[in-house]
């Protein structure tokens, strides 16, 4: 596991409701920061429609790079999955700060987790958890959410975990 992996990881306990500072200090005192998202050509990172902002799927990439590769139950286990869901949701806030200018104002409404994994694997939501984990450690009440996670049978790049987020503008 890289260091890079085991800062974003943080704590398997549930987070407790934080109420002091700004949700840029708490993450900053988790010692993470947002990302600046690499563009594509054939979609964008996010998008609003009415009071809805729709959040795509965001994979664990760091500085361009792809932090790990395979499939839960066969190459990758739950913890070092569980870090990667945490970068790809920290790439999901974002995406959701580029909406709505500042990280106080996203307001999580669903998460959708897919895990690349082996049919008999069925820790998907211990995975999810992570992610929820984080959103909730930094955005407090505003992180809470309803949520979905699903394993799939391969995801691009060969990612073990991606993040698709639906917020709005609190």
């Amino acid at each position: 596991m890289t260091t890079e992996l085991q800062k974003v990881a943080g704590t398997s306990q549930a987070p407790e409701r934080e109420t002091t500072g700004s949700a840029l200090d708490r993450l900053q005192g988790l010692g993470l920061e947002l990302p600046v998202l690499a563009g594509n050509p054939y979609y964008v990172d996010q998008r609003a429609v009415g009071e809805s902002i729709h959040i795509s799927g965001q994979l664990p990439y760091k500085d361009g790079e792809l932090l790990g590769q395979g499939i839960l139950g066969r190459d990758v286990d739950v913890e070092t999955a569980r870090e990667l869901a945490r970068h790809a949701v920290l790439n999901c806030l974002a995406a959701a700060v580029q909406a709505v200018g500042d990280l106080d104002r996203v307001q999580i409404v669903q998460m959708l987790v897919f895990v690349a994994s082996t049919p008999d694997f069925g820790l998907q939501s211990k995975v999810a958890e992570a992610a929820s984990e984080l959103l909730i450690e930094v955005l407090g009440e505003n992180g809470r959410h309803a949520r979905t996670a699903i394993g799939v049978a391969g995801l691009p790049r060969v990612s073990p975990v991606e993040i698709q987020l639906i917020c709005t503008a609190a």
